[in-house]
């Protein structure tokens, strides 16, 4: 075997051509041959021809076909990585962009479900009805921050603030967390929980979004300087699922109060517990880094910095 054969990608002895590379980030980005083509401008055949040619360039596989689109191999994951960057300011040095004509370039937007729902979604709405094209995906900050750096993603709002100089980012939302109940537990443990402490919710059904509860640990630790010694009832991944657990007569829970402020409005549930200094946890919009070529993204960026000034 060669020494090329047991390289990372691109590293053959003949440097991919850049316009091999712009297609690949394009369909990298997109996860779709056919949407790639429309945002360069190319057909649906092109794109092809040029992903199978870098990939006989590289010797490796780069997408996996799908019934719908496709999914990147660690070695595209790789790849992408490390030429994102250059590419994007390349691209903004030359002005190039898609092509005149070619459809307007979706804005790949990441961050927590719950938020997205919510709060996001409602808000970009407008936007779409001008013309504005999505694609949005949960997940958890760390791994989305990740994809984000690869080019995988425009904007992804965090739960932390991003580390490291590569992403810019702005202060997006402040969440303030509330220990909130169903009415037929509220009635028999308020009075009791500002007697007595919060060891009296350890007869209450916890309903938590994961196994090590990370947002009734805090807010144990914050507001009542105690460690928490009781266990979830209930484990959901999803904290609008968390509200409708309650809801139901659940028990209790730690949630932001954006998120169930409807339901403590009309009395579906009840707040436990008023501290002077609620846990706060700040968000972040993060941008992708490079020049933004996509003007769109700058329009949802705004729109979304603007719109959450009113959040609370």
């Amino acid at each position: 075997m060669s020494h090329s054969d047991t390289d990372g990608p691109g590293r053959d002895s003949t440097p991919p051509d850049l316009n091999l590379l712009r297609t690949f980030l394009a369909v990298y980005r997109f996860g779709s041959f056919t949407a790639a083509a429309h945002a360069l401008g190319l057909s649906q055949p092109t794109v092809t021809t040029q992903i199978r040619n870098l990939e006989r360039q590289t010797r490796r596989e780069l997408f996996e076909r799908l019934p719908r689109g496709v999914a990147p191999t660690p070695v595209a994951d790789e790849l992408a990585a490390r030429v994102a960057a250059p590419l994007d300011a390349l691209a903004g040095a030359v002005g190039r962009g898609p092509a005149e004509g070619a459809r307007r370039e979706p804005v790949h937007l990441a961050g927590p479900a719950e938020m997205l729902a919510t709060f996001v979604l409602p808000v970009l709405g407008p936007l779409v009805a001008e013309g504005l094209r999505l694609r949005v995906t949960p997940g958890l900050t760390d791994p989305l921050l990740d994809e984000l750096r690869a080019g995988r993603y425009d904007l992804v709002i965090s739960t932390t603030r991003p580390r490291g100089r590569s992403l810019a980012w702005v202060p997006f939302a402040d969440e303030e967390f509330v220990l909130v109940a169903a009415p037929v537990w509220a009635d028999r443990i308020r009075e009791p929980l500002a007697a007595e402490g919060p060891g009296v919710l350890h007869t209450v059904p916890l309903v938590s979004y994961a196994q090590d509860l990370p947002i009734v640990r805090r807010y144990w630790r914050h507001v009542f300087g105690k460690r928490l010694t009781c266990h979830a009832a209930v484990t959901v991944p999803d904290l609008r699922a968390v509200v409708s657990t309650l809801v139901g007569g659940g028990g209790f829970s730690v949630l932001p109060r954006y998120l169930c402020a409807g339901e403590l409005a009309r009395g579906a549930l009840v707040l436990l517990h008023d501290p002077e200094d609620p846990p706060i946890n700040t968000g972040y919009l993060v941008q992708r880094p490079g020049v933004c070529t996509n003007p769109d993204v700058d329009r949802v960026r705004d729109r979304l910095v603007e719109a959450a000034k009113d959040l609370h």
